[in-house]
C-alpha cells in the first residue's frame, strides 16, 4: 500500500510502497477513504515534544484523522464487520482500563496515539489498523460522508470535548477562541451550536471571516488599526460585557495562552488545547495570583473518549451544523509535505482532508 512516512523532521514525508497491516485479534483493518492533515501533524513533522518525552520518531507514518471502511477484523472482534462504515478516534484506548471503564479513553493508562508512535501506525496510507476494535471504531451515520468525517476526526472531537465535556459550556454563555485553524473554527461551530455566544480572535483577516461563517458573533485581530491601544483581553472584555465565561487556547503560544486566561470573567474557565511549540518547549508562565484572585478555571484537554461520539453526533444532527463545511480543500497524499510546511508560517485556512491516497 501506499503511505506518506517521516524520514527526517521538516523534510517532505516520503510516499512509498509498504505492506499493508493485519488486524490483531482483537483489531481491524480499516481502508483510509479520507484523512484529514492536522496542526498536531505538524508538530510531528518539525520534530517537537521532545521536552514532554512525546517526539515522534523517523519512520512513522503519520496521519490520525481518518475515515473509510473496514476491511478485515480479527477473530475476537463483534461489532464490527466489513465493509462497515467508520470514523477513527486517534486517542485510543484499550477498553479495560479504569478510565476506559469510566467513558475516559483519551486518557487510558495502556492508550495509543494513532499516527504518533510505532504501535499505531498512522492513516496518511491506505490502510490503517485500529486496535481494540470493538471499543476505538464508531459506525458512522449515514448522513457523514467521509470527507466530513475526517474533519470530525481530531479537531472537530477535540473542540466537542473541550467545550461540552471538559468546560460545559451551555446557552447564554460567552465563549472566546484564540486561533481560527482547524480547531479554533470547529470551536466556533460547536459553541454556537450550544447556544453561546462566542468571540473569534484571529491576526488573519481571512481566517476571522470563516470564523464568521462557522457562527461567530463577533471577531478580534489583534493586529487591526481599529482596535486601538487595548489589548485582546480588553477587547474580550468590551464585546462580552465584563469576560468570557469561557476561553479556549486553539493556537499554543504563550501569548494566545496568557490572553486566554487574561480574557475571562471572574470564575470562567481557560481550556487548553493548543500544544506548544520549541519556543516555550511545553511551558508558559501565567497571572496565577491574578487567577487566584478571580477564581479561574485552568483546564487541559486532549481529543475525545470514542464513547462520545453518540453525542456528538446528536448535537450535529439536532442543529444542523456542518462539519464538512469547515473543509476549504482536498489533497492527494502527494501533497501533504507542502501543506505540513506551509503550517510552518500559518499559511493554511481551515481543515484539509487528504481524499486521493
Amino acid at each position: 500500500m501506499r503511505a506518506a512516512i517521516l524520514r527526517e523532521y521538516g523534510e517532505p514525508l516520503a510516499v512509498r510502497d509498504v505492506p499493508g497491516p493485519e488486524p490483531a485479534p482483537d483489531g481491524a483493518v480499516v481502508r483510509v477513504d479520507a484523512c484529514g492533515v492536522c496542526r498536531s501533524d505538524w508538530h510531528a513533522w518539525a520534530g517537537h515534544g521532545e521536552w514532554a518525552d512525546d517526539r515522534v520518531p523517523r519512520g512513522q507514518i503519520l496521519g490520525h484523522e481518518p475515515a473509510g471502511e473496514v476491511v478485515a477484523v480479527g477473530d475476537e472482534v463483534d461489532r464490527f464487520r466489513p465493509s462497515d462504515r467508520v470514523v477513527v478516534p486517534f486517542s485510543l484506548g484499550d477498553g479495560t482500563c479504569p478510565h476506559c471503564r469510566r467513558g475516559a479513553g483519551n486518557v487510558c493508562e495502556d492508550g495509543r496515539a494513532l499516527g504518533f508512535e510505532p504501535a499505531a501506525q498512522g492513516a496518511f496510507a491506505e490502510r490503517v489498523a485500529v486496535p481494540a476494535a470493538d471499543y476505538n471504531l464508531v459506525e458512522r451515520p449515514p448522513w457523514l460522508d467521509a470527507t466530513a468525517a475526517a474533519a470530525l476526526g481530531c479537531r472537530y472531537m477535540t473542540a466537542y470535548h473541550a467545550l461540552a465535556e471538559r468546560a460545559g459550556v451551555g446557552g447564554g454563555d460567552a465563549v472566546a477562541v484564540h486561533g481560527c485553524g482547524g480547531v479554533g473554527l470547529s470551536a466556533v461551530q460547536i459553541a454556537a451550536a450550544l447556544g453561546a455566544r462566542v468571540i473569534a480572535v484571529d491576526v488573519d483577516d481571512d481566517a476571522l471571516a470563516l470564523a464568521t461563517e462557522s457562527g461567530a458573533d463577533a471577531t478580534v485581530n489583534p493586529t487591526a488599526e481599529d482596535g486601538g491601544a487595548r489589548t485582546v483581553p480588553e477587547r474580550v472584555r468590551d464585546l462580552t460585557d465584563g469576560g468570557a465565561d469561557v476561553s479556549l487556547d486553539a493556537l499554543g503560544i504563550a501569548e494566545t495562552c496568557r490572553n486566554s486566561v487574561r480574557s475571562l470573567r471572574p470564575r470562567g474557565t481557560h481550556v487548553q488545547v493548543g500544544l506548544t511549540t520549541d519556543a516555550e518547549r511545553g511551558e508558559v508562565s501565567l497571572p496565577t495570583d491574578w487567577m487566584t484572585r478571580w477564581e479561574i478555571s485552568f483546564i487541559g484537554s486532549r481529543g475525545m473518549p470514542p464513547t462520545s461520539y453518540p453525542d456528538l453526533f446528536a448535537l450535529i444532527e439536532a442543529t444542523d451544523i456542518d462539519p464538512g463545511a469547515l473543509v476549504t480543500s482536498e489533497l492527494s497524499l502527494s501533497e501533504v509535505s507542502g501543506r505540513l510546511a506551509a503550517m510552518e508560517e500559518y499559511d493554511a485556512r481551515g481543515v484539509e482532508v487528504v481524499t486521493d491516497l
